[in-house]
């Protein structure tokens, strides 16, 4: 047998049970897991010597690059423990790989080199928004479900529940991964993360900050709403011409992890919350709650500076009669939502980086870009983008 016939026949094994695993209902869970282990000791592939499995593993992700191939690398990571342990440790985060394969890639910064290029379609009577990954250069493809995020009004001010699930958005599922919270006027929004994204994170006050059946495991290491960035709108009183003016400050990123040897703190896995947390996503436990097994690289103390984000400042083309901005054919139709960040140098009025970290923009009726690059996550990037939707008195 061919070394490609024999992963091939290892992917459809595994490919099946995982299958299984995945897509049963809560009551079956039990069941197939028994069904799970018992074909799994049967399996020809269950005794594998580990420097045989690891070079197996090592092909399979070095072959599956993108989506959707790149399922296959999860189902390896979702059949048993070793095969778990081992494609953690194979698998890079998109800082160095470029690629988002775990769900926990989504809390990861971006590639340094390069954007990743997402898309957000908008459900305007379900007030839902759903990102997505491009599988194409295409911006129409069907692409990758990445995030989801539902909009809820109250009377003072405006959240959006962010979840990796695409069905359930609400803060009682056990995949909801942060919020988006906005002011009564809609001029500034606080992230919040329910993953402490540094050792030293603080939860923050607010009546929101217990999440409905989720339990917490450890009390050094609460879950919450943990404050991780702020934006705020310029105001435009007087009505003059031009886009949106913000202002992103990133309260979890120090402002030195834009320079060529910066690092910003990655989460290197979701700190389990009980037992039936994350059922869907096996690969995720850990027995461990210890702070260092999460976080990687520096974090930010109180007196380091952290990163600011600005929008680039559009030039005003005569011909046209508009602003413009360069979005290298990503945003096709004008919309005083359409942005592009960048890093504010010091204080100094005028100075930033040339660099684009994320930009956003229209392209179809609800329909919108979302590309963005290290040093923030697909969930911060996101969330920012988010913030465009929502109504903002006197600032246009």
């Amino acid at each position: 047998m061919s070394f490609k016939s024999m992963i091939q026949d290892m992917r459809d094994e595994f490919g099946s049970i995982s299958r299984k695993g995945f897509r049963s209902r809560s009551h079956r869970v039990v069941q197939d897991c028994t069904v799970t282990l018992d074909a799994l000791r049967q399996s020809c592939w269950a005794n594998m010597p580990p420097e045989l499995l690891r070079d197996v593993l090592m092909r399979i992700e070095a072959s599956d690059s993108s989506w959707r191939p790149r399922k296959n690398v999860v189902a390896c990571a979702g059949v048993c423990r070793s095969w778990r342990e081992i494609m953690k440790e194979i698998v890079k985060t998109p800082e160095l790989c470029g690629k988002l394969t775990f769900p926990i890639s989504l809390k990861q910064p971006g590639p340094r080199d390069n954007l990743v290029q997402c898309f957000i379609r908008r459900n305007r009577s379900s007030q839902t928004y759903h990102l997505y990954l491009n599988l194409t250069e295409a911006s129409n493809d069907d692409g990758k479900f990445l995030l989801a995020a539902r909009k809820c009004r109250r009377p003072t001010c405006t959240d959006y529940i962010i979840s990796l699930n695409a069905e359930g958005v609400s803060k009682g599922c056990s995949t909801y991964i942060g919020k988006l919270r906005s002011n009564f006027l809609g001029t500034k929004f606080t992230i919040y993360d329910a993953q402490p994204p540094n050792a030293g994170a603080k939860v923050s006050k607010c009546r929101s900050t217990r999440l409905i059946g989720i339990k917490q495991v450890s009390p050094r290491i609460p879950t919450g709403n943990y404050p991780v960035g702020h934006i705020s709108y310029e105001l435009n009183v007087l009505g003059s011409r031009g886009p949106r003016r913000m202002l992103c400050v990133m309260d979890a990123i120090p402002a030195s992890a834009v320079e060529p040897e910066g690092v910003a703190p990655t989460q290197t896995e979701f700190i389990p919350v009980n037992i039936d947390s994350f059922p869907s996503l096996p690969f995720f436990r850990s027995k461990s709650t210890r702070m260092d097994n999460f976080l990687s690289g520096p974090l930010p103390s109180p007196k380091d500076e952290v990163l600011t984000l600005k929008n680039k400042a559009p030039r005003w083309h005569e011909q046209l009669q508009c602003w413009c901005l360069n979005f290298n054919g990503r945003v096709t139709v004008a919309s005083v939502k359409n942005f592009q960040l960048v890093a504010s140098v010091g204080d100094e009025a005028g100075q930033e980086h040339e660099n684009v970290i994320l930009q956003f923009g229209k392209v179809g009726e609800d329909v919108f870009t979302m590309d963005y690059q290290y040093p923030i996550s697909a969930f911060q990037a996101f969330a920012i983008c988010l913030s465009s939707f929502d109504t903002k008195i006197a600032c246009e």
